[in-house]
C-alpha cells in the first residue's frame, strides 16, 4: 500500500507494524489434539482453520462464538454458526467440527469450548488457538491462564500488516482495534483474566504514541 493510499500517516504506519508484529506469536505449526476458531468479525479464521484441516494438523476442529455488537449485522446466526458454515463450504466434514455458540468474550471461549469437549469425552493435551493475526498474544495469555494444563500454539491467516488493513478496508479501525487488543494484554493480567506477556520498550512507546493521536474507540474504561 503506498503512501498515498494511506489514511493514516507513515510515523503512525510504523508504530502500528510494532505492534501488529508484537502481537504475532510466531508459533511454528505442527500437530495437535484440537484446534479452537475463535469467534470475531473475521471469517478469514474459520478459513485458516479449514486449510489447517485439510493440512492434517489435527481431528477435531472447535469453532466458539455467539455475538457481539460488531458481529450481530454480519453473523446474525452467531459467530460460530456461520464459521461451521464457512469451514463446511470449504470441505472440512461436519463430523470434524464441534459449535459452541454461547461465548461472549475470550474467557468465555477458552472456557466453554473445554467444557464442550469435556461433554464429548475429549480432553486434549494439545490446543491450536486460530484467531485474528492481532488477537494471538491476547488469545495465548488467555488460554494459559484459564487452561493451564495445555500445550497451547497459535495460527492466524498469514496477512502483512497492508494487507489486512486493505481487507478490512477502514485504517483507523484496524489500528484502533490493534492498540485495543495490547491494553487487553496489559491490564487483562492484572483482573486474572490472562497470563502477564512481557511488552518491549519499543512497543508500550507506539501504544501511548498512538492513543496520544486518538486511536481509542477500542479501548476499555
Amino acid at each position: 500500500m503506498g503512501d498515498n493510499q494511506r489514511t493514516i500517516t507513515e510515523a503512525q504506519w510504523l508504530r502500528t507494524k510494532l505492534i501488529w508484529d508484537y502481537h504475532l506469536m510466531g508459533h511454528e505449526l505442527r500437530p495437535v489434539d484440537v484446534a479452537i476458531g475463535l469467534g470475531s468479525h473475521d471469517l478469514g479464521v474459520a478459513a485458516t482453520a479449514a486449510d489447517l484441516y485439510h493440512r492434517g494438523l489435527f481431528p477435531t476442529l472447535v469453532f466458539t462464538g455467539g455475538n457481539s455488537p460488531t458481529t450481530r449485522e454480519r453473523f446474525p446466526r452467531g459467530e460460530a454458526v456461520h464459521f461451521r458454515e464457512h469451514a463446511l463450504e470449504l470441505a472440512v466434514p461436519d463430523s470434524a467440527i464441534l459449535v459452541e455458540p454461547n461465548a461472549a468474550n475470550t474467557g468465555q471461549n477458552i472456557l466453554l469450548t473445554r467444557e464442550l469437549l469435556a461433554r464429548a469425552g475429549i480432553e486434549p493435551a494439545t490446543v491450536l488457538l486460530v484467531c485474528k493475526p492481532y488477537m494471538e498474544r491476547r488469545s495465548f495469555a488467555t488460554a494459559r491462564k484459564l487452561w493451564p494444563d495445555v500445550d497451547v500454539v497459535c495460527a492466524s491467516e498469514p496477512l502483512e500488516l497492508d494487507d489486512y488493513l486493505k481487507s478490512i478496508g477502514d485504517e483507523k479501525l484496524v489500528v484502533d482495534m490493534l492498540v485495543g487488543d495490547l491494553q487487553r494484554v496489559i491490564e487483562y493480567p492484572k483482573q486474572g483474566f490472562a497470563v502477564e506477556q512481557d511488552v518491549p520498550e519499543d512497543v508500550r512507546a507506539a501504544y501511548e504514541s498512538l492513543i496520544r493521536d486518538g486511536f481509542t474507540s477500542r479501548l476499555i474504561s
